[in-house]
């Protein structure tokens, strides 16, 4: 049992670290003063999101943060 525990804790440092990368590389969400009076316009890149740089990270940052979730879970139950 020991080494199952050794085993997820590593994952977990690995995930985790995943995730503050994918998070810092994240840009923010600031639309400016136009994007507050009338809305964001939508472009092609607003449209195609999810295949933009953008949306890959935000998909890998869904995906790591399930992961971290699950395996800390897992690591609380076979404590």
């Amino acid at each position: 049992m020991a080494v199952v525990k050794g085993i997820l804790t590593a994952l977990l440092v690995i995930v985790e670290l995943f995730l503050i990368a994918v998070v810092l590389l994240q840009s923010g969400r600031k639309a400016g003063l136009s994007g507050a009076i009338a809305g964001g316009a939508e472009t092609f890149f607003g449209k195609n999101k999810a295949r933009s740089f953008e949306g890959k990270l935000h998909r890998l940052t869904k995906i790591s943060a399930v992961l971290f979730i699950v395996i800390a879970m897992v690591l609380a139950i076979l404590e």
